[in-house]
């Protein structure tokens, strides 16, 4: 008897947990659907909750350090306590909803290099966490987004990576604790000046804020630096054609002080 409550102690025999998702593409600010599976045990057990929980891989730069980890955003209870029978099966049907700022993962049916997003469902009992399996999620642009990005690729740039870094922007709205960052190679026109462009999308339900920073090149007697851009784009003026305002955004900014012409 008492080997048999340590191993429940410990979790063994305990409640099995799936999550099964209607369909895993999403947008920010929309909204995940789908149901939790819980299949009780070979013994009885009180269940004190269900929670949901989007998970990224977010870098984190220190004084001294750089590293990456996991970061659990927009977590949502979706149960409170319910006893479960051993073998009992019990449903729990759930639309989750993506925060605004969630990060992109997919971008014309591609995958964006460097990113990593999933859903994972978390059961406590007894005051026993267990985070359960992650659900893989891919997050596609807002109309707004996409035609900043379709206007970088216009122009000629090329996409290398994205990632996501801890922090806040100086000077942007920002709910959550980490900013995406889109990374893309120069495109021809600009490469005289510039080694690479990175873009981050800080979106709300009135607009998405753009940040650009430019790597610029070094001259012969010059160290390179990064130059900065800022623009807000409204989701209702989504069809406007972005290009000629990036571009002369970007040439603004290169030709500060003259390292582009």
């Amino acid at each position: 008897m008492v080997f048999k409550r340590l191993m429940q102690a410990m979790g063994v025999g305990g409640p099995s947990v799936d999550t099964v998702l209607t369909n895993p593409n999403c947008r920010p600010g929309g909204q995940l659907e789908g149901r939790i599976q819980v299949v009780g045990g070979d013994h009885p057990v009180d269940v004190s909750y269900l929670a949901l929980g989007l998970v990224t891989r977010v870098e984190v730069e220190s004084s001294d350090s750089e590293y990456d980890t996991n970061q659990e955003f927009g977590r949502q209870q979706v149960t409170g306590t319910f006893r479960l029978e051993p073998g009992q099966r019990h449903e729990v049907p759930f639309r989750f909803p993506v925060p605004w700022e969630t990060p992109l993962t997919d971008l014309y049916g591609q995958h964006l290099h460097g990113m990593t997003m999933g859903l994972r469902t978390e059961l406590e009992v007894a005051r026993a966490v267990d985070k359960g399996d992650l659900d893989p999620v891919a997050v596609h642009p807002l109309p707004a987004q996409e035609r900043v990005l379709e206007a970088l690729l216009r122009l000629g740039f090329r996409f290398a990576r994205a990632d996501v870094e801890r922090g806040h922007l100086y000077g942007v709205r920002q709910g959550l604790p980490f900013y995406q960052e889109i990374e893309f190679h120069s495109a021809p026109q600009y490469a005289r000046a510039l080694n690479q462009l990175e873009v981050t999308l800080v979106t709300d339900p009135r607009q998405v804020q753009v940040v650009l920073e430019m790597d610029k090149r070094g001259g012969l007697f010059t160290e390179g630096r990064d130059a900065f851009g800022r623009f807000t784009v409204d989701h209702a003026a989504a069809t406007t054609d972005l290009a000629p305002h990036l571009d002369a955004l970007i040439r603004q900014s290169l030709s500060h002080r003259g390292l582009f012409s």
